[in-house]
């Protein structure tokens, strides 16, 4: 390609300019179309902090459900990373979901409902840490061996190192006059994988109220080349051939077994208790139908070798990463998920465990105006933040997975056709 028909990639005005006047030339684009590349300078100026090569924007629908009735604790981290829960509280919370899926936000408010009558969802964070798993090869497994001992046994030194104000990382090498090293992603945990002559070494980090990969890839880098790849060959004489930051045994942005056991990001569980009648009038189920469903959705899952074991998590996620400026790359790791249907003494004891939910309130498009505002909304633009937000997704997951549920729960799925068939009517007649 000649140099004068590269793609202008910066977020100059000219070179907005440009890429829009490509944009036009496109023999499929007309004039009803312009509205996507109308980008007042109020608008792009806060959009350029967050994204490359600016052109447009996208427009979603928001809709807000509630009150959610939530009973939410209060958290933080001991200094081994633990998390320690200091109180609870119940509240009733508003859930802003930006998306184009007819029928989620009335399904969520049916849950909302439902729940709110039976008490309220309580939600609980289990567990707090992100993973960046790197890789180091050697000339032979023995190595790879030696290696993976000791790399095993450095990491008290690991996290001094990092946090030493005087180490020089903290100040040299960046932009805006920002350190390589992040202080707020603070090494809780190294462990290793051997294969091969190779070794994966898995950093777990917690980050703040922010979700935190760019953190931990800064640190996990800086650790490899400057702690690592210097004191390992001083310290045994062994050559390190190859050093990869991440070698997907981390599984970034992809469900994976290891965060479905273990975690990845805020590791959090919500909880209901719903009485028989509270079925029978707000969900138009019984306690037998659901249990049913439990049973045979979890054969049906194994069977198909499912990662999860839920309903529709991704739906719910998707919907308020989107209107709270997350990264939707994580949509598909938060979205794992096991739910649970149990008889009770007064009906059904439901739960469902996110494992990996990856969520942050500072940081990434949380800066942006309009979901600065929908975290307002929901108590979560402040410092120390995180955990809570993490705990209203997972009610909202609950609510959401109650009502849908229950639909397919019934005789028939009448419910949960009716709900799609009057949606999908809707969409058909707007279409003709």
């Amino acid at each position: 390609m000649e140099r004068n028909r590269m793609w202008p990639h910066k977020n100059t005005p000219e070179d907005r300019r440009a890429r829009q006047a490509r944009v036009r030339a496109a023999p499929v684009w007309d004039a009803p179309a312009e509205i996507a590349l109308d980008l007042p300078a109020q608008v792009a100026a806060p959009f350029e902090r967050v994204v490359e090569c600016l052109t447009g924007t996208v427009q979603l629908p928001v809709s807000v459900v509630g009150p959610v009735a939530v009973e939410l604790g209060r958290y933080c981290l001991d200094e081994s990373g633990h998390v320690i829960e200091t109180g609870r509280a119940s509240e009733d919370v508003l859930v802003p979901l930006a998306h184009t899926e007819g029928g989620l936000s009335a399904s969520m408010l049916r849950g909302a409902k439902a729940t709110r009558a039976a008490g309220g969802v309580r939600t609980y964070v289990l567990a707090d840490g992100m993973t960046r798993a790197s890789y180091f090869q050697f000339e032979d497994t023995a190595a790879a061996v030696r290696f993976s001992r000791w790399v095993s046994e450095q990491s008290g030194d690991m996290r001094a190192w990092l946090a030493d104000p005087e180490n020089p990382l903290a100040r040299q090498g960046a932009a805006n006059g920002v350190g390589v090293l992040s202080r707020h992603a603070v090494l809780r945990q190294v462990r290793t994988h051997v294969l091969g002559r190779g070794c994966h070494v898995l950093y777990r980090f917690t980050t703040g109220d922010a979700c935190g990969p760019n953190m931990m890839t800064r640190n996990a880098h800086a650790l490899n080349t400057h702690y690592v790849a210097v004191r390992f060959p001083a310290q045994t004489g062994v050559a390190i051939q190859r050093i990869l930051l991440e070698a997907n045994m981390g599984g970034d942005k992809k469900p994976s077994q290891l965060y479905f056991q273990e975690g990845h990001g805020k590791t959090v569980l919500a909880e209901v208790d719903l009485p028989a009648s509270t079925l029978r009038r707000y969900l138009r189920c019984s306690v037998d139908e659901v249990v049913a469903l439990q049973e045979i959705g979890l054969h049906g899952s194994h069977a198909s070798g499912m990662q999860s074991a839920a309903f529709t998590p991704a739906s719910a996620i998707a919907a308020i990463f989107a209107a709270t400026g997350q990264d939707l790359g994580m949509v598909g790791t938060s979205s794992m998920a096991h739910s649970t249907a149990e008889r009770s003494a007064a009906g059904v004891h439901l739960s469902i465990r996110l494992p990996g939910l990856e969520v942050g309130t500072v940081g990434g498009g949380t800066v942006l105006p309009h979901s600065r505002a929908w975290l307002k909304l929901l108590g979560c633009n402040g410092g120390d933040s995180v955990y809570r937000f993490a705990q209203i997704v997972a009610a909202a997951v609950l609510c959401l997975e109650v009502s849908a549920a229950a639909s397919m729960a019934g005789a028939g799925s009448e419910n949960f056709f009716l709900a799609h068939l009057e949606r999908g009517g809707q969409r058909e007649l707007a279409q003709r």
